[in-house]
């Protein structure tokens, strides 16, 4: 796999994994169904981490900088 999630985009997948994640503790419905919605996090929160995205692979996209040569 090679990386190809960088810098901000990393960072906001992260941020954005974490907040969709506590919605998992906030939300608290009478159906019981609600929170599941939060789970959701996990994605952009694992493909953050792993600095890979299969959704790019796919697509031939990647939000990394050009590697310096030297």
């Amino acid at each position: 796999m090679k990386a190809n999630v960088g810098g901000i985009d990393r960072v906001f997948r992260i941020v954005a994994g974490i907040v969709l994640l506590a919605l998992v503790f906030v939300l608290k419905s009478e159906d019981g169904h609600l929170w599941l919605w939060g789970l959701i996090g996990i994605v952009p929160l694992a493909t953050g981490l792993m600095n890979w995205c299969p959704a790019y692979s796919l697509f031939g996209a990647s939000t990394c900088s050009a590697e310096k040569k030297k």
